[in-house]
């Protein structure tokens, strides 16, 4: 049974740490508070809590799940030499603290360097998959609709694309490979447009879909 660490205790991690035990993964959720971690017990039966340290050591695969702001000073936290080797999928969006303006996200970085890159490059011995960044947290586990969506993912190894395109899979996704971590450039900001509708009409329940012919 493989195992999976989530960093972050907020809806989107919750949401992931539920749909990898619904698919058999050995799962445990971090939160540097102790209260936090007693409540996390009793909302999420069955999962397993821990520090951030502690929680990614024995990880196969390891969930970055924090807001964006908060992303680097959790992979300090981690400790940078506990991820060597890990596979890292990379929900996190560069995302503000700020208002949107006219229903569009504010980012805090440019469209020349992407957040994952700045954590691949702060971990460049962690095997970083962008994924799960332009979908709410309703939709990531088994979405319900007419055709399979489409996930936007990238990284530089291919082994953990692939391991992580298998996760997608089971999760009912479908992977498409945008190449290195410099495509996280694109894929970040599709945050934005997923969630204009929302911001402005209250639509929050669509996903993304690549055509091909």
């Amino acid at each position: 049974m493989k195992k999976v660490g989530i960093i972050g205790s907020g809806v989107v991690g919750i949401a992931l740490a539920k749909g990898f035990m619904k698919y058999g993964y050995a799962t445990t959720i971090a939160s540097r508070s102790e209260d936090k971690r007693k409540e996390l017990e009793q909302q999420v039966e069955g999962i397993t809590t821990n520090s951030f340290s502690d929680t990614v050591k024995d990880r196969d695969i390891v969930v970055l799940a924090v807001k964006g702001t908060k992303a680097i000073a959790a992979i300090n936290e981690i400790g940078i030499e506990n991820l060597i080797g890990k596979i890292v999928i990379d929900a996190t969006n560069p995302i503000e603290e700020s208002a949107p303006e006219n229903g569009v996200l504010k980012y805090f970085t440019n469209i020349n360097h992407s957040l994952m890159e700045q954590l691949q490059n702060l971990a460049p011995a962690a095997h970083f998959v962008k994924a799960f960044s332009s979908v709410g947290n309703a939709l990531m586990i088994d979405p319900n609709f007419e055709s399979k969506p489409t996930m936007f993912i990238c990284g530089n190894d291919d082994n953990a694309k692939i391991a992580v395109t298998e996760i997608l899979t089971q999760f009912g996704w479908e992977a498409e490979d945008l190449g290195k971590a410099t495509a996280a450039r694109a894929i970040e900001p599709l945050a934005m447009l997923w969630c204009i509708p929302g911001m402005l009409k209250g639509q929050w329940s669509h996903a993304f879909k690549l055509l091909k012919k």
